[in-house]
């Protein structure tokens, strides 16, 4: 008898009777087209995702979970289209066909279409190609696909040409470790995701996802009676013991609702905090998917978008990758990539790295959930755009290659690594540190920053959604958006008792984004009563006044906004370092009045740098003189001021 052990150890499967082949590369791509033979696929052609694959490249690997059990009644009912399904004898050689209800492509009005595309790594200092698209290229001979066919109805899972590209793609970046995967197309994440809802969840469910999220995708769920449980986060992203925790402590009476059995994640740059997740939190979440048999949706329009390292302001640039396998090596591995069981739809799109009006992504997940989505499309959104289809076809099956491809998205790294360092040091220089702060996103398009409303002069008379509320109003004042954290939480219910604000560094030109955060800088010191340069090193102004009268002398401290230790704020008259206040407070009878008043900055000695006696007048006939002008330091802020 073995001796026992604490760990479960598997047995290992017989290999005996194959041999397991090497990861796919760029260079294995063009041997394992070649042994397949020509691709032949006319009007509504099946594709024949197996034999993209490899027919013997995956036999080694187990097959996918079956899921019928968590599998709506209406997405097991679905049968699809039956005229669709003539569409696999159109092959049939000598065929006439008056079955289908296809217009003739000679009504078409579109002979070819023309566009131009960046040229990668040009040998001959060319910059541009002009690609075009004719009619009748396949029966000329010169393309695997043309309008006739692109423009065409066709099958949900869009065009053969296509998706062979997108099921190699999918198998050189992540080589899912079960056997029975496959890929479909879609018509963006967005859709997909609408797809998936109606596939695993039906009204009264629920659906886990991180405490911020995208909008919509709670918008999306909501009308068809689904609602979303939040899990805690950190600057990595969701927290495997949160995930755990809200399952083991499900209360069906309390939520109104079954335990989820639905996880959605975006875990690289993450919409909206930037956070990714490290490849051991991806192992962490997955077990617990498993302990409770969860199915995973990876949403990952951003995943190549993960950047190089920051290193700080004026730090010299970290090289990029030296090669497609150093590339492909740097990427954090997806769920799919971690998925034994077959229990990940990956979710996957243009919109980020080409264009999100091409309206194209795909999803990869197990041949069983594909085909059930499939079906779905086939009755709803049906395939792609042809227009799309046929120009991503143009750039990276007949442009680019799979290696141009992975250029692009090194190329598309390094210029997003760019805007993000643009952002992060503009923090560093115009945010008042006293109260925001951030961290420097490792993938992603977006800077997510934290306010301590706690230290707002208001916090102890209203909201923490009333101060976001007018923070964002003061922002717009001053000519910048930012998006509330608060429109990003799923639960509008739960209170983190944090205060965030989103920004997007993806479009901006690159002095806007500087010009941005200083306003935003700007607008953050008025509000909480911060005087300084717009240099993130900013003190709450302060001054120390001895007020005279009847020969009693006593010493107050002024505040230059209203703060709950000063009823009467001091009205400032132009000093070009001070905000002045709104016309709501200068119209405040009997107010003191501030004539003059010098500014001290903090140079860390802890010693007043000027010291200048100014008049003030007050109504009673009182004599003031300030004797002192000081920044804030731990001291006063632990007295309440």
């Amino acid at each position: 008898m073995a001796p026992p052990s604490a760990i479960e150890v598997l047995p290992e499967p017989d290999t005996s009777t194959f041999t397991i082949p090497d990861r796919l590369t760029v260079r294995h791509i063009a041997k394992r087209r070649a042994a397949s033979g020509k691709l032949i696929a006319g009007v509504a052609a099946a594709a024949d995702v197996g034999a993209f694959k490899g027919r013997t490249h995956h036999v080694h690997k187990p097959l996918a979970k079956r899921w019928d059990h968590r599998l709506t009644d209406e997405a097991k009912t679905r049968g699809g289209s039956s005229l669709k399904e003539a569409a696999k004898f159109l092959k049939q050689p000598g065929l006439i066909s008056l079955g289908g209800g296809l217009p003739s492509s000679e009504y078409f009005p579109v002979e070819e279409m023309s566009f131009k595309v960046p040229i990668l790594n040009s040998a001959t200092g060319e910059r541009h190609a002009v690609l075009t698209a004719g009619k009748h290229d396949m029966a000329h001979g010169t393309s695997d696909y043309d309008l006739a066919t692109a423009l065409q109805y066709g099958q949900g899972h869009g065009s053969a040409q296509l998706l062979r590209f997108l099921v190699e793609h999918t198998e050189l970046v992540h080589n899912p470790p079960y056997s029975d995967w496959s890929c479909t197309m879609t018509v963006g994440s967005t859709s997909a995701f609408d797809m998936a809802i109606r596939m695993f969840a039906k009204p009264g469910d629920w659906i886990l996802s991180e405490e911020y999220t995208f909008p919509a995708m709670v918008e999306t769920a909501a009308p068809m009676g689904v609602r979303v449980a939040a899990v805690r986060m950190d600057e990595g992203g969701m927290l495997a013991d949160s995930l755990d925790e809200v399952l083991r402590t499900w209360d069906e009476q309390a939520r109104g609702g079954k335990k989820p059995v639905l996880l959605y994640t975006v875990p690289t740059g993450q919409n909206p905090t930037g956070s990714t997740q490290s490849l051991q939190r991806r192992k962490e979440i997955y077990a617990v998917a498993q302990k409770h048999d969860l199915y995973i949706l990876e949403d990952e329009p951003y995943y190549f978008l993960q950047m190089q390292p920051y290193t700080g302001p004026n730090a010299p640039d970290i090289p990029p990758p030296a090669s497609h396998e150093e590339f492909l090596l740097s990427l954090v591995p997806s769920y799919l990539s971690l998925d034994v069981d077959g229990r990940v739809m990956r979710m996957d799109s243009f919109s980020k790295v080409i264009a999100p009006g091409t309206r194209v992504g795909w999803i990869t997940a197990s041949e069983q959930i594909c085909k059930r989505y499939g079906v779905h499309a086939d009755l709803s959104t049906q395939s792609p755009s042809g227009f799309s289809q046929m120009m991503l076809f143009k750039i990276l099956e007949e442009q680019w290659g799979h290696g141009g491809f992975l250029d692009w998205l090194l190329h598309i790294r390094m210029e997003y690594t760019a805007r993000r360092n643009v952002i992060l040091d503009a923090c560093e220089q115009f945010l008042p540190k006293e109260v925001v702060s951030w961290k420097a996103p490792k993938a992603g398009m977006f800077q997510w920053m934290r306010v301590e409303w706690e230290k707002h002069p208001d916090y102890s008379s209203k909201t923490l959604l009333e101060i976001e509320d007018e923070l964002f109003h003061a922002n717009m004042r001053h000519g910048t958006l930012l998006m509330k954290g608060s429109w990003f939480c799923p639960d509008k219910e739960a209170d983190t008792g944090k205060m965030f604000f989103r920004a997007t560094y993806a479009a901006a030109p690159l002095d806007q984004i500087r010009e941005a955060v200083r306003r935003f800088g700007e607008s953050l010191r008025e509000a909480f009563g911060l005087v300084g340069l717009a240099d993130g090193d900013s003190k709450a102004l302060r001054a120390v006044i001895i007020i005279v009268e009847d020969n009693t002398c006593t010493k107050h401290l002024l505040h230059p906004f209203p703060t709950p230790h000063s009823c009467t704020p001091p009205i400032h008259h132009g000093h070009p370092e001070i905000p002045q206040p709104s016309s709501r407070q200068s119209t405040q009878p009997n107010r003191q009045r501030l004539l003059g008043l010098d500014r001290a900055r903090d140079t860390g000695s802890g010693q007043n740098h000027t010291r200048e006696e100014s008049e003030l007048d007050a109504v009673g006939g009182a004599r003031l003189h300030a004797v002192g002008a000081q920044g804030v330091d731990e001291a006063d802020a632990a007295a309440g001021y």
